[in-house]
């Protein structure tokens, strides 16, 4: 990962932006972090969207927290609960 003082950064946006392909840049102030040139290649609007938005940020940090401190449901239970038991519709098939 590039780190880049941004009072030393003294090419033009199109030159940065055409190097993120190789590896994301992290522009400091004084050091610290302030921004980050990242390619959004494989990534969508709403991707970029949801990942900047405090609220929704904030939402996977409380349900990330909860899992830790309750647990959680297999992916077996939670297909069972919504009526999607695979094994169920296996055997129906048959």
């Amino acid at each position: 990962m590039k780190m880049l003082e941004i009072s030393a950064a003294t090419s033009s946006l199109e030159e940065y932006a055409s190097n993120i392909k190789k590896e994301p840049i992290i522009v400091t102030k004084k050091g610290k972090p302030l921004a980050a040139l990242i390619s959004l290649k494989n990534s969508d609007m709403e991707a970029v969207r949801l990942s900047t938005d405090p609220g929704f940020m904030r939402l996977i940090l409380h349900s990330r927290a909860r899992y830790e401190a309750d647990g959680g449901l297999p992916a077996a239970a939670v297909r069972r609960s919504l009526g999607l038991d695979r094994t169920k519709r296996a055997i129906r098939k048959r």
